[in-house]
């Protein structure tokens, strides 16, 4: 069981490597030149955003580790009908960090502070893994900020990722300087060269070892929300059901004239794993068409 869980952790490390090139060579969406770039100070760290497009504003949060695969093709591609928020999660890409744990609630207030700053009184909010979480904080902690929402790829509750999944977390810790020293060498760090990586991978590991239900959270979430998961994902199926009826769908037919159907969306991109997924043109197709509802 370790063997292969540490074989995971290499792989995961591998991926990483090679991100930053993929998605700045992916199709004709290369990482783009943001508009304005800022800092803001919250308890002790400096929240990094940059802003790119125009449009409604929307706030744009990255997976974990590598803020590139979310704000290479995918930020282009929402940055054609939004004026996007790009906003670096603490201890990620070119935000500072401070000595605090990390949780999606905290990482949600920053979120908050950010939009604060910039006057945003109301904006939609898309996030990604890690982003996804942050982005349902943001929506619990702080339903005035948010107009619709947009989860990719996250479980509400511990027991909807796979036992693998959960394997590989409970590694990271003790495997941080390893795989922090593996990604120091890759072009990521290239990228981001003030990450301390080895930080980053303990943080990472200890963040998803809390136990969590946010079920409740969940269910109070006044937003649209659009749920998208890959067909392939690292979270169970029968827990995207779960988190789809706890807003308000799978409850009854909507009717001829779908007039029944909840507010509420979901969306299972086929042909995509929880890694592969946030480069999937549908995925951007999916999220601009619920965002312009």
């Amino acid at each position: 069981m370790l063997r292969r869980t540490l074989v995971i952790l290499a792989f995961v490390a591998a991926a990483l490597a090679a991100a930053p090139v993929i998605a700045q060579t992916a199709g004709d969406d290369p990482m783009s030149t943001p508009s304005s770039t800022g800092k803001v100070p919250v308890g002790g760290a400096e929240i990094h955003y940059e802003i790119h497009g125009d449009g409604p504003p929307l706030v744009l949060l990255h997976g974990g580790v590598n803020p590139s695969d979310t704000f290479g093709a995918p930020l282009a591609a929402m940055a054609k009908t939004h004026q996007v928020i790009a906003i670096h999660m603490r201890g990620h890409g070119f935000s500072t960090d401070s000595d605090e744990p990390w949780s999606a609630e905290l990482m949600a207030d920053d979120v908050a502070a950010v939009l604060r700053r910039l006057g945003i009184g109301k904006a939609r909010v898309m996030g990604y893994s890690l982003g996804a979480a942050v982005a349902l904080h943001v929506a619990m902690r702080h339903p005035e900020l948010v107009e619709k929402l947009v989860s990719v790829s996250v479980a509400f509750r511990t027991e909807g990722e796979y036992p693998e999944v959960r394997q590989a977390f409970e590694q990271m810790p003790g495997m941080a300087a390893a795989i922090g020293s593996q990604i120091a060498a890759s072009p990521l760090a290239q990228l981001y060269p003030d990450v301390d990586w080895e930080t980053m991978m303990r943080k990472s590991g200890e963040m998803n070892l809390v136990e969590r239900d946010w079920s409740e959270g969940i269910k109070a979430i006044e937003a649209p929300t659009l749920l998208v998961f890959a067909d392939a994902d690292s979270i169970r199926p029968e827990h995207m059901v779960e988190f789809w009826k706890l807003l308000g769908g799978g409850q009854r037919d909507a009717g001829l004239d779908g007039s029944q159907r909840p507010a509420s969306q979901l969306a299972i991109i086929p042909n995509t794993t929880h890694y592969s997924l946030i480069q999937s043109p549908l995925l951007t197709e999916v999220a601009t068409a619920f965002l312009s509802q």
